[in-house]
């Protein structure tokens, strides 16, 4: 389809934007004045606001309401296209798509969808065939909500009962349930306000759950016994110390539950023995910017680290019996631009997933010779990814390898005989051939003199000339990389003439560990830097121009996003800020929200540390809007979102109509109904997309020469 094709005439209408009143707060930090005009936007009572939509003041509500009439009427002559839109990328979706089964003992375990279905239904059948059990319908659990996420589904030890969590409202406020399986229906347990993660005790006759407490914040573990009231229920650990994420998971051994503590930058494991239940063993106590994951090996625990300075992670062993750090001893040593990422335990293997120049890899090292292979791929930017299933005593692991041209690939993967069996390609029912796209590598040249890696994918036809436009998307925070994996979605911008990019800016860990702290804290700056001067190796090397790239990026990409609008507007015709983290300072500055005390080792402390405050204060994204033109700008958020309150964008958005000398429109979209992670169904979250779509693809076209900003 050509862009011409794809981009019919539009009706262009100028309408007046909500002006929310100046409300001016003003406090002193570190003996600095800072204004706020638009504080009032933050509920007084945003926590009674997370668990019900309904408790939201009615002046905010009222603007909250005036801002999506004004976003839905402005952009009322897109809704052509956004139906084509979700309709092509619909298609694009089988829609009875199954997981490939996995084995645990008699059974074998799965999740598929049903034809117009928008949640999993959760099933199992005889491992050596026979009929499929549907264990947990999501449709079923999710009719009459308006919101439904489940946030997952754990069968026993002994295959009796399934214990599942879901949120009703967004907030990530999980409530966890029991379902009888002989019978199928669930008991009467039923533990509210927890992260949603579940771990069986060995016998099955009790779980382990992460209470959320009234700030948001998960750090108590309790054990829950079957029958039981939830008074009973017998606290495990409790973490003092705000500041910290706590988490459970479950040894591929299924000897241990682990109990892991961490900040971002330092981290802290116990283990509790589901044998015996007793109490739980520290394996190393937290040491100042020392990370580490466990995985349990009969007599060992094998442990991955950053200690001696492993910056981009090594393998150590450990006793069980005193697996202190002065215990550790080296298995695979660290290498400099290596990142170990990953590893898990096996009977008799050792498997770890490692990054080196953003593309990834698995290598499986046998416990009782040493010797080790790696499973690679030749494209120049794909993803790869591995689990180990339910057993621990296999020879089998199961990985899915993609890229931007190829679909996902499900192999199982003999660990002895190294053999490859192609258990699922994914299916584009509407028709896909890889060799009409070109998926690629570039690097920009950061100001300082770093490259940043590009992935890149086109239609091989692209004329390289400037003239396309293009889709630049981009996060770098927490350490997290963007993988360059095939994503159907965005075949409907490719499509039409798009160039959709991936910078993969410092603040991810895509060059390992050090482009992760290049990115972070007084080095923030390098993230949005890097950014511009990939928009900018776009236009050089004549992919896109001036003017025709969209930037997009959620959370903290969507900081990022705000942060690029005040020193690089010129280069973008449009910017999509997702959920958007871009009231920095004054969030950094409210201990009392869900994540400000954790995040602190991300972003610096403003209120106890004044270089950090000055930092923050120089790049974020509302404390830094300016008189200048900027592009046009759709940001979103969700009302009951505990991550990026839905206060931030409304801010943001609010503070540049007011300050902006041209340019636009800005426009909000606040999803009344969700969070954090915006619809929960898989064909409503399309109408999000297909919103994004549009606005970039009216951005290629001209954009809005004479609607209201």
């Amino acid at each position: 389809m050509s862009t011409s094709q794809a981009l019919p005439a539009v009706r262009r209408t100028r309408l007046d934007p909500p002006r929310a009143e100046v409300r001016t707060v003003e406090f002193g930090v570190h003996g600095t004045l800072v204004q706020d005009d638009y504080a009032w936007l933050k509920a007084p009572n945003w926590k009674d606001v997370l668990k019900d939509a309904s408790r939201l003041p009615a002046d905010i509500a009222e603007h909250l309401g005036a801002e999506n009439a004004y976003t839905a009427a402005a952009l009322s002559d897109l809704e052509p296209q956004r139906v084509e839109l979700v309709r092509e990328m619909r298609a694009r979706i089988k829609e009875d798509e199954s997981s490939v089964p996995s084995p645990d003992g008699p059974w074998s375990y799965f999740a598929r969808h049903r034809e117009n279905g928008q949640h999993e239904i959760v099933c199992r059948r005889p491992r050596d065939g026979g009929d499929e059990h549907i264990l947990l319908d999501g449709d079923v659990e999710a009719e009459g909500l308006a919101y439904f996420d489940l946030s997952g589904a754990v069968h026993s030890p002994d295959h009796r009962r399934l214990a599942w969590s879901a949120d009703r409202s967004g907030s990530e406020l999980y409530t966890v349930r029991i379902r009888d399986l002989e019978t199928g229906t669930d008991l009467d347990d039923e533990v509210r306000a927890t992260s949603g993660e579940v771990v069986w005790s060995g016998d099955g006759a009790a779980f382990y759950y992460v209470e959320v407490d009234a700030n948001h914040r998960p750090l108590r573990v309790l054990r829950h016994t079957i029958g039981t009231s939830g008074e009973d229920d017998v606290l495990i650990y409790e973490e003092r110390e705000t500041g910290w994420f706590v988490s459970i998971g479950q040894t591929s051994s299924h000897r241990f539950l682990t109990i892991d503590i961490s900040d971002h930058e330092t981290s802290e494991t116990w283990l509790v023995d589901l044998e015996n239940e007793g109490q739980p063993r520290l394996v190393a106590a937290r040491s100042p910017l020392i990370l580490y994951s466990v995985a349990h090996h009969g007599s060992d625990l094998l442990v991955r680290t950053n200690d001696g300075a492993a910056e981009d992670f090594k393998l150590v062993v450990a006793p069980l019996g005193d697996p202190g750090r002065e215990n550790w001893r080296d298995l695979v040593p660290h290498r400099p631009g290596t990142m170990i990422l990953w590893h898990a335990a096996l009977a008799r293997h050792l498997v770890r997933l490692e990054r080196q120049d953003a593309n990834p890899r698995i290598v499986v090292r046998e416990t009782w010779t040493g010797a080790e292979h790696a499973i690679s791929f030749p494209e120049e930017a794909y993803s790869l990814s591995f689990s180990t299933g339910y057993e621990f005593d296999t020879d089998t692991i199961r990985f899915v390898y993609s890229s931007m041209t190829t679909p996902n690939e499900t192999y199982d993967y003999n660990l002895v005989t190294h053999e490859r069996v192609l258990r699922r390609r994914q299916e584009i029912p509407s028709g896909f051939d890889g060799s009409r796209y070109r998926t690629r590598r570039i690097h920009a040249t950061a100001p300082d003199g770093e490259t940043v890696p590009i992935s890149l994918v086109y239609r091989s036809d692209l004329a390289q000339d400037g003239t396309a436009p293009c889709l630049l998307y981009g996060y770098g925070s927490y350490g997290s990389s963007m993988p360059a994996s095939f994503r159907t979605n965005l075949l409907s911008l490719v499509d039409r003439g798009f160039v959709y990019a991936i910078a993969h800016v410092r603040g991810g860990t895509e060059k390992g560990w050090r482009w992760y702290l290049d990115g972070k804290r007084t080095k923030k700056p390098n993230t949005f830097t890097d950014f511009v001067a990939c928009a900018d190796a776009l236009i050089t090397q004549g992919f896109t121009r001036r003017g025709r790239i969209v930037a997009h990026g959620g959370s903290a990409g969507g900081m990022l996003m705000g942060a690029v609008a005040n020193i690089g507007a010129d280069r973008f015709g449009g910017i999509v800020a997702d959920v958007p983290f871009v009231d920095v300072l004054n969030t950094m500055l409210d201990g009392d929200l869900p994540l400000t005390p954790p995040e602190w080792p991300e972003w610096g402390n403003p209120g106890e540390d004044e270089e950090a405050f000055r930092t923050i204060l120089s790049y974020s994204p509302y404390d830094n809007v300016s008189p200048q033109p900027y592009p046009a700008i759709l940001a979103l958020g969700g009302l009951t979102d505990p991550r990026v309150t839905y206060w931030e964008p409304a801010k943001w958005v609010a503070k540049l109509r007011a300050t902006m000398t041209g340019g636009g429109p800005v426009f909000l979209r606040i999803n009344m109904e969700a969070g954090h992670g915006g619809a929960a169904g898989r064909f409503d979250r399309l109408e999000e997309v297909a919103l994004i779509y549009a606005f970039a693809l009216r951005v290629a076209e001209g954009g809005w020469s004479e609607a209201g900003a």
